[in-house]
């Protein structure tokens, strides 16, 4: 039964796009609890925390990246050695600093963005609604998240643009 109203045909390029996302969160998982374990320094509680709630939200999203898969009728990529051969995000020492941890992971939050708007373009040219509607709420999301630890790297004395409108 064709469930999808959409072509399996047309829906192997998405599949192919999600496991390279699903790839991109299971490396970009394992990096948030390296750091977990592993900051040290006066922002110890305060990073402790969020990286536990990053690697929480990793969890859901690598889920239902996965159950998406599987509602396009493809198989989800789930051996680590093939997320480490593929995945566009890198493993990383756990010998870093707090500052240095929160950029590696907004270099990475780059990584997922771009690969979320492959997803998306490619969803739209066959009008894989669903794909779309997940991808975008993720987007959304992982915005925000990139936003909250920009914020967090800069130095109080740094100032957003001065424009307003009206």
């Amino acid at each position: 039964m064709n469930y999808l109203n959409i072509n399996s045909e047309e829906t192997l390029p998405i599949a192919k796009e999600l496991n390279q996302l699903l790839a991109d969160y299971h490396v970009y998982y394992q990096k948030l609890r390296n750091f977990h374990w592993n900051v040290t320094g006066e922002n110890f509680f305060e990073l402790h925390n969020k990286f536990e709630e990053l690697y929480g939200d990793a969890r859901i999203k690598i889920d239902e990246i996965a159950e998406r898969i599987l509602t396009l009728r493809y198989h989800p990529v789930s051996k680590y050695s093939i997320y480490l051969k593929v995945s566009s995000i890198e493993e990383e020492s756990p010998l870093q600093t707090d500052t240095d941890m929160v950029s590696s992971i907004l270099a990475d939050h780059k990584i997922i963005l771009r690969q979320m708007s492959k997803i998306i373009n490619v969803a739209e040219s066959v009008s894989d609604e669903g794909t779309i509607d997940m991808i975008g709420g993720f987007i959304a999301e992982l915005e925000k998240k990139s936003w909250m630890l920009n914020a967090w790297s800069k130095k109080t004395t740094e100032q957003l643009q001065e424009v307003f409108v009206s």
